[in-house]
């Protein structure tokens, strides 16, 4: 059974441009054969701001929307979180989405895959490393960063990546692999 990889899309505003993008790394991840890759939509999951009366650490949450989150984020053994850079930051739905569990994120490896400006989000990118590495996470220093993110859709609006890109998505992907393997050990002492 392959390793369940979670790519999550952490942009919610209208007009992002995240979805297109993650669609595109979904087919990557699919065709890499290592992963059973499955797409995750913060828009689509449309959590409140972090509404949970006690503590993630407990695990005693009250809230529906809050129970299906801990189940999907359990289910999975690593993530990829596709996110543009706010202000020079991931955006809030990502902090979000993180906040309302903990162990449940505990020794899973993680990427990013930034989209921004010149600078391809990885100022978003460092920032994220350092929250997901908060939860007990190892945070790759891998990534697939996307300066200049708008050069790469065609007239349809398909994300088309470069070459680069695509060699920075092998290389997450086979990293991945690797401290999947390596933390499905640790997770089950």
């Amino acid at each position: 059974m392959k390793p369940k990889l979670h790519i999550i899309i952490c942009s919610t505003r209208p007009g992002r441009q995240g979805p297109k993008i993650a669609e595109w790394f979904h087919g990557f991840a699919k065709a890499h054969g290592k992963f059973d890759a499955v797409l995750i939509d913060l828009a689509e999951l449309n959590l409140p701001v972090f509404d949970e009366p006690k503590h993630p650490r407990l695990k005693q949450y009250e809230n529906q929307h809050t129970k299906e989150w801990s189940a999907s984020v359990e289910a999975a053994d690593t993530f990829v979180f596709v996110t543009p850079e706010y202000n020079y930051s991931p955006p809030p739905a990502f902090f979000n989405a993180v906040t309302y569990l903990a162990s449940e994120w505990h020794y899973k490896a993680a990427a990013i895959l930034s989209y921004a400006g010149v600078s391809g989000g990885l100022r978003a990118a460092q920032i994220a490393r350092l929250q997901l590495s908060n939860m007990r996470m190892v945070a790759i220093p891998e990534g697939i960063p996307v300066p200049s993110f708008t050069q790469f859709f065609d007239e349809a609006g398909a994300f088309k990546p470069n070459d680069l890109i695509m060699a920075s998505a092998t290389t997450v992907l086979d990293e991945l692999d690797r401290w999947t393997a390596g933390l499905k050990t640790i997770r089950s002492a």
